[in-house]
């Protein structure tokens, strides 16, 4: 065995503690390491909470839940090569929880040919929603209405100067997209638009640029470390505006990842405030959460947690013996299914499942209040 694969392998036990008898085989291929490996642990810390919390009851039907976890670190081919391999030669029943909006969209072809449904791809972008893309199921809200319910915001606080600056990808261009919508209900547009690059983003002409475009708000769509390095390379370069980002980033890790520079920043959401017990989703993560010693949950580790509740649903209902074609049936017909307050909305014409966006800060004590 190679030394990538035996990663692999310990990747899956130590982050998911799968059993070694399990049944049902459910392949996920994301950026264990790399630039968003921060957000990516909590999101996975999220949903293990509720797969491990079924497993312990016995599964579904008798049968134990195993996630094959495989590293791609947020490289778009590595994404498709791990695929493939979960795929073809582990023959998994779905694929659960991608990260990044090309390493998600690479990988379409693949869930089309094997018709292999894909639950909760962490990314929030239009094309994985209109048109309708037949294995992908969403759970949550697009970018396009975080970006512009934030724009909006920014405006009615009387902001007029707005720049923004984006990742050159389809995440980024999506973003970006749903800002000009928010610019365009405000009657503005941007003092500056600028793009920056994906696999070695630089931000030392960028950060003096929006320094002296005195910018009131600025929005950075971009990924973990990105944006982490644009917003304290802006900052050290005189800038005092107001930073936006979207909900990718919504992570305990990527506060840390700021440190002194997360105060004040905003970041969009698209779950409840994740200390709201008054959403029976929220009670119940925190309730499995504190079984396990954590302290509290994450806007992440809820989003993976959610993701997991659809994903197991559709197991049940897929049950006995869930295959490929059951769980997409089971998917397509699952209608008002309540995760907790939040309703999941499936059809053969609407794989959305959720519609939610909201607004947070980060306060002085690095947590996101609303």
């Amino acid at each position: 065995m190679s030394f990538g694969r035996l990663l692999a392998v310990v990747v899956i036990w130590v982050l998911w503690g799968a059993s070694a008898h399990a049944q049902i085989l459910v392949g996920q291929t994301v950026g264990v390491t790399g630039a968003v490996a921060a957000t990516v642990k909590e999101s996975m810390t999220g949903a293990s909470l509720y797969i491990d919390a079924i497993n312990g009851k016995g599964g579904v039907g008798g049968e134990k839940i195993e996630i094959l976890t495989l590293d791609d670190k947020f490289d778009t081919k590595l994404t498709a090569v791990n695929a493939r391999k979960l795929i073809e030669d582990r023959q998994v029943v779905a694929l659960f929880m991608t990260r990044g909006t090309p390493n998600t969209e690479g990988i379409i072809p693949l869930l089309d040919q094997y018709g292999v449904p894909l639950i909760g791809p962490s990314t929030g972008a239009m094309i994985f929603h209109q048109p309708v893309r037949r294995h992908v199921f969403n759970v949550r809200a697009t970018y396009q209405r975080e970006a512009e319910k934030a724009i909006v915001y920014l405006a009615s606080l009387g902001m007029t100067r707005i720049a923004v600056i984006h990742v050159d990808d389809g995440f980024g261009t999506d973003g970006l997209q749903g800002a000009q919508n928010g610019l365009a209900a405000a009657k503005l547009k941007a003092v500056t638009i600028v793009k920056f690059d994906r696999s070695k983003p630089d931000f030392s002409k960028i950060a003096p640029l929006m320094a002296q475009s005195n910018a009131q708000a600025i929005m950075i769509i971009g990924s973990g470390t990105a944006v982490v390095d644009g917003i304290k390379a802006m900052k050290a370069a005189g800038s005092r505006a107001q930073f936006v980002t979207l909900s990718n980033n919504a992570s305990a890790g990527f506060v840390k990842l700021l440190g002194e520079q997360a105060r004040g920043v905003i970041v969009t959401q698209v779950f409840p405030y994740e200390r709201s017990i008054v959403y029976p989703l929220i009670k119940e993560a925190i309730e499995l959460a504190k079984a396990k010693g954590l302290d509290g949950v994450s806007p992440a580790m809820i989003e993976g947690f959610a993701s997991a509740k659809v994903l197991v649903e559709a197991l049940r209902r897929a049950s006995p013996k869930p295959s490929r074609e059951r769980i997409q049936s089971a998917l397509e017909s699952m209608h008002q299914y309540d995760i907790g307050g939040l309703e999941i909305n499936y059809s053969p014409t609407n794989h959305t499942g959720l519609d939610f966006a909201d607004l947070s800060i980060i306060d002085a004590d690095g947590k996101f209040r609303r």
